[in-house]
């Protein structure tokens, strides 16, 4: 089996920042695409950030310039640097990988259980 373990949430004043982790775990071959995605009640979930294996990373218009995501293969950990945060990504933050289980040729979608992040004064 595999794990996505999210860490990092938490409460923040506007203008702070904060670093969220995912670390994956279990019969993991290989991870291609790690992704972070956001998603407010009631609305849809939305993808923040994504880094694609070899090195192509795409983020969402909104947080452009002030997010980062990051790797570390060694450690199939994904990292999201938030810088700058304002009350509208107040959000719970979803980690999406996906692997390819030792054993198997087919890649499978995995997410972590969510971490909430809240700006706000």
């Amino acid at each position: 089996q595999v794990q996505l373990v999210e860490s990092g949430g938490g409460l923040v004043q506007p203008g702070g920042s904060l670093r969220l982790s995912c670390v994956a775990s279990g019969s993991i071959l290989r991870i291609n695409t790690m992704a972070w995605y956001r998603q407010v009640s009631g609305k849809p979930r939305e993808l923040v950030a994504v880094s694609i294996s070899g090195g192509s990373i795409n983020y969402a218009d909104s947080v452009k310039g002030r997010f980062a995501i990051s790797r570390d293969n060694a450690k199939n950990t994904v990292y999201l640097q938030m810088n700058s945060l304002k009350p509208e990504d107040t959000a719970v933050y979803y980690c999406n990988a996906v692997i390819q289980r030792i054993g198997s040729r087919s890649t499978y979608n995995y997410w972590g259980q969510g971490t909430q992040v809240t700006v706000s004064s």
